[in-house]
């Protein structure tokens, strides 16, 4: 059911109503309110487009961000700077624009002939039909070349479908959910698989309930219904000591061995940068001593505050980019030759697996040589940065911010107050070792 129950909502802010023909009797008239019933974890509340007809009042939900009570009182300004919620008063404008002329199309008018003009079936889509809904969402990643989070999807359905063959939205209750979990370890499936694939069918379902396939109050991942289970927690993190044999290693010049252990090195000097983000570096994100670029994994995400991590670079990463970067330093070439201009994302993805996968046979090689019994992958160098960081003192949110981990909303409040200097300070703690 796309529309809910009557409800009342106490924070519609009068001066901002989106209203249509409300001075004629018997008139459906329409408006963006916030729905302040209950607030979600990061203290935001939904947007809904509220309908009224003959003094009966009916709430959809709508494909917009939520907002914070002060954040919708801010849109009733003339003189409104934010960017991101001008976006949102736009699509409210355009929202509410929508409702009103499909007003003109129905005589007389029907909530029922509403919603199916307002809420249109997607091609190719059965709205209680799980599997074709990430069919469609595999194929909308495919389209951006997020190939590997697609891959990932794929893998959802695949391993859903294996354990049943019809599946609807009204069926996925934490009885099913424990079945599918208990079933997926009864066949094989690391804890860390089972939470990838629960947690994929959750995003799934969130969608779903954002286009109004199914009732929000069905949605079963809950504490008090059906929790995902947390993966392992293996520690990858490097000792100093560790680290200081890594940089001290000496491979043959040139070589592919060295090549890994510098891009390695890089990786950890770098805010513990991955190797897909390495290959996408331009000259363009070097200003001076900065390193200056978006994380690819966050480049489609719909944050208007995502911000850029800037990472200072020492003396040691110059020396890597010098030794491996190309002589031309245009902005807009790659620092390392690894990929070209135009590339396709088919490609794009098989150049930066495969460089990924020489860095983990190599450093694999060297590690043993020196004795590190751990298993040091590219993921390893990530881990690395933070750990160091955290053991030497830094605030949890200046490590957030250099990971770039923007989900993490009350951690972000507080990046701001970090200037440079302070960052300056940090980065050099990533060769205490010298």
């Amino acid at each position: 059911m796309r529309a809910l129950d009557d409800f009342c909502v106490s924070n519609c802010v009068s001066n901002f109503s989106y209203v249509f023909n409300t001075m004629k009797a018997h008139t459906p008239t329409a408006e963006v309110v916030l729905d302040n019933r209950k607030a979600k974890q990061d203290g935001t509340y939904p947007l809904k487009l509220r309908v009224t007809f003959n003094r009966i009042r009916k709430y959809y939900n709508v494909a917009m961000p939520s907002l914070s009570e002060v954040d919708f009182n801010k849109l009733d300004s003339s003189k409104l700077r934010d960017p991101f919620l001008k976006d949102v008063k736009v699509n409210i404008t355009a929202t509410v624009s929508k409702a009103h002329s499909i007003f003109t199309q129905l005589s007389p008018f029907s909530f029922n002939d509403f919603e199916k003009l307002f809420f249109p079936k997607e091609e190719g889509a059965n709205p209680a039909n799980v599997y074709s809904t990430i069919e469609l969402y595999v194929k909308k990643l495919r389209e951006e070349g997020r190939l590997g989070t697609a891959s990932s999807y794929e893998c959802t359905l695949n391993s859903l479908h294996n354990f049943k063959k019809k599946l609807r939205f009204e069926d996925i209750t934490p009885d099913f959910l424990n079945s599918y979990e208990r079933w997926m370890l009864t066949n094989g499936k690391s804890s860390t698989t089972v939470g990838i694939y629960l947690r994929s069918l959750r995003t799934i379902f969130n969608q779903a309930i954002e286009k109004g396939l199914i009732e929000r109050e069905k949605y079963p991942f809950k504490k008090s219904k059906y929790q995902i289970p947390a993966g392992q927690n293996i520690k990858k993190a490097l000792t100093m000591n560790e680290l200081k044999k890594i940089f001290e290693y000496e491979a043959l010049t040139d070589s592919m061995e060295a090549k890994a252990k510098d891009l390695w090195m890089f990786s950890y000097l770098c805010n513990g940068i991955n190797i897909k983000d390495i290959c996408r570096l331009k000259f363009s994100n070097l200003d001076g001593d900065r390193l200056v670029f978006y994380r690819a994994k966050t480049e489609n995400t719909k944050k208007s505050n995502q911000k850029p991590i800037v990472v200072y670079l020492g003396a040691d990463a110059k020396v890597i980019i010098a030794k491996w970067g190309i002589p031309d330093q245009l902005p807009n070439n790659y620092i390392f030759p690894i990929l070209h201009p135009n590339i396709t994302p088919e490609r794009e993805r098989a150049l930066v697996k495969d460089l990924t996968k020489q860095i983990n046979k190599y450093m694999k090689r060297i590690v043993e040589k020196l004795g590190i019994n751990k298993p040091v992958t590219t993921y390893a160098a990530r881990h690395s940065f933070s750990t160091v960081l955290k053991r030497s003192g830094a605030p949890i949110e200046f490590i957030s911010e250099s990971l770039g981990h923007n989900s993490l909303k009350t951690t972000e409040h507080y990046l701001d107050s970090f200037e440079d200097d302070v960052k300056k300070q940090y980065a050099k703690l990533l060769t205490n070792f010298k």
